[in-house]
């Protein structure tokens, strides 16, 4: 049978309860759905440990063709959906060697992970399985906040803190790390010159919006170039009249039309893996947060697949 199913095979609401009904297991598969439901990292609101069953549970409205990219991401990548990753809500650091181990193990085999989180704190797990493979990543965060506060309460290890935390520990080429989305009221000045210091590049939702998204992402492929990177969507990114369902929402953001704009002309890079983060459903209450959810991890799957067509397309010319 092909997967994903499409509603033309059987109806959106029959479903094994996979990310577009993908296996868990597959051939040559290149791309993998990870669930990664830790949530109490989090400093307001919890319920992210239920994200990674919501967005799969929205993602059966999904269609499997990418009409832009003219790719159908999860068939060509031979993608599945390997179940959540069994964390420890109580004990953060067990439950980032346990996140680490999978995804480190998907790595390994050149698969692709997307993760659904789950608060910000998982990218940490994924960031340092993925160093692990390919050394120092490029990192694209797409975020209200910078997320590089040291500590919170005295506790180093948050949902504000990975990007601190990834740079003490050499996880990141620093010099090509974007932030991009950055917006909100802060606790003083220094809150955006923390990430200036680590060598990021912050770009706020004012400076997006005054320059244009082709002359941001213009920089931001010229940066990262061929570097091995990994793309982190906290939820915030967009403003909360169009994904009400976060721990943490900042007005003034980007309509979902304009999220998925950017995104998509993020193509060409290397990815090394994905995540999409801060969803709670118990603030999502007619799903429109999840629905954006598996809508991203759709255009995440559609980078990576025309990526590798691309890729096939060149090789079979050089051929001839």
């Amino acid at each position: 049978m092909q997967y994903p199913l499409s509603p033309d095979v059987q109806p959106e609401f029959c479903t094994t309860g996979s990310f577009m009904r993908l296996p868990s297991s597959r051939e040559q598969a290149r791309l993998a759905v990870v669930g990664m439901p830790f949530d109490t990292a989090a400093s307001f609101r919890v319920g992210a440990r239920f994200a990674p069953q919501a967005i799969r549970q929205m993602s059966s409205l999904l269609f499997p063709y990418h009409p832009v990219h003219r790719v159908y991401p999860f068939d060509d990548t031979h993608a599945i959906d390997i179940g959540d990753i069994p964390v420890i809500p109580h004990n953060i650091h067990r439950s980032y060697q346990i996140m680490q181990a999978s995804v480190l193990d998907l790595m390994k085999k050149g698969i692709v992970p997307i993760g659904l989180g789950g608060d910000h704190s998982v990218t940490l797990a994924s960031l340092r399985a993925a160093a692990q493979v390919y050394g120092p990543v490029a990192l694209i965060q797409f975020d209200s906040h910078t997320d590089t506060w040291d500590s919170y309460y005295q506790e180093k290890y948050w949902h504000g803190s990975p990007f601190i935390r990834a740079h003490e520990e050499g996880l990141l080429k620093s010099d090509k790390v974007f932030q991009l989305g950055i917006r909100g009221t802060l606790n003083h000045p220094g809150d955006l010159e923390a990430s200036l210091e680590l060598g990021y590049h912050v770009i706020t939702t004012l400076e997006l919006r005054r320059r244009g998204v082709p002359d941001v992402v213009r920089q931001v492929r010229e940066t990262i170039g061929d570097t091995p990177c990994f793309l982190s969507f906290d939820i915030d990114f967009v403003d909360p009249a169009f994904a009400p369902g976060t721990g943490t929402p900042e007005v003034g953001g980007f309509t979902s039309h304009e999220t998925l704009e950017i995104v998509r002309s993020l193509v060409g890079l290397n990815y090394i893996g994905f995540d999409v983060v801060e969803v709670l459903p118990p603030y999502d209450p007619v799903q429109t947060t999840s629905l954006l959810a598996a809508t991203l991890v759709h255009e995440f799957a559609s980078l990576v697949a025309l990526k590798a067509k691309t890729a096939g397309e060149t090789a079979s010319g050089s051929a001839k």
